[in-house]
């Protein structure tokens, strides 16, 4: 049998094990979203650092001739989306709670006020392409196709992973102790719900 020194025991007692280690390691998937969260501030800082200097070396903003914007209307889809972001986050407070069926409801209301969102927006935008709101038309119709699009096309690849997390969690894939997906999930649909407001506020009421 295999003696050990005092000064041997005492490292093994102050080395931390495996399983201690693994289990304060952030899920993969988790890190993976916020690399990935990182980079789109950085994307859409650049739109919003192009509108900005685009809108002072303008002489009049938006320049004449330019359809008005639908501010009532995208004001209120706003809220809609910030309550699609206040379900999500409800519903992983919800399966941290392991109440399931509340998590599983919660979770198809964020779709279902998400989608609902995105189709009154898609709605809008095409409202304004038919009155000449188009990226051919100037530099304004450019940066705010861009700008809207780009969060648009964002808020649909958080829907799919939404649709993705409740697909699984009908066939009992999540649970208290195993939430690594859906909290990803939750820090990216944050993401894009919390990146709207301020979208909004500098599109369409600046």
């Amino acid at each position: 049998m295999a003696e050990f020194s005092i000064a041997e025991v005492r490292v093994l007692e102050k080395r931390p094990s495996r399983s201690a280690s693994l289990g304060s390691r952030a899920p993969n998937a988790i890190v993976g979203v916020a690399i990935l969260i990182a980079a789109e501030m950085m994307f859409f800082g650049g739109l919003i650092t192009a509108l900005l200097v685009l809108r002072a070396g303008a002489v009049i903003w938006p320049p004449p001739g330019q359809p008005r914007l639908p501010l009532v209307a995208t004001g209120l889809n706003t809220v809609v989306l910030l309550g699609s972001g206040l379900a999500m986050w409800s519903a992983t407070h919800s399966l941290r709670a392991n109440h399931l069926a509340s998590f599983k409801h919660k979770l198809d209301l964020a779709i279902a006020l998400g989608t609902s969102f995105v189709l009154v927006q898609g709605y809008e935008w095409l409202g304004l392409l038919r009155h000449g709101l188009r990226v051919s038309a100037g530099i304004y119709g450019g940066i705010f196709e861009t700008i809207v699009l780009a969060h648009a096309t964002h808020v649909v690849a958080g829907l799919i992973a939404l649709t993705l997390v409740s697909f699984r969690a009908r066939h009992s894939r999540y649970s208290s102790r195993s939430s690594g997906g859906v909290d990803a999930c939750m820090l990216y649909w944050s993401f894009v719900v919390l990146l709207w407001p301020v979208l909004y506020v500098l599109v369409y009421l600046v």
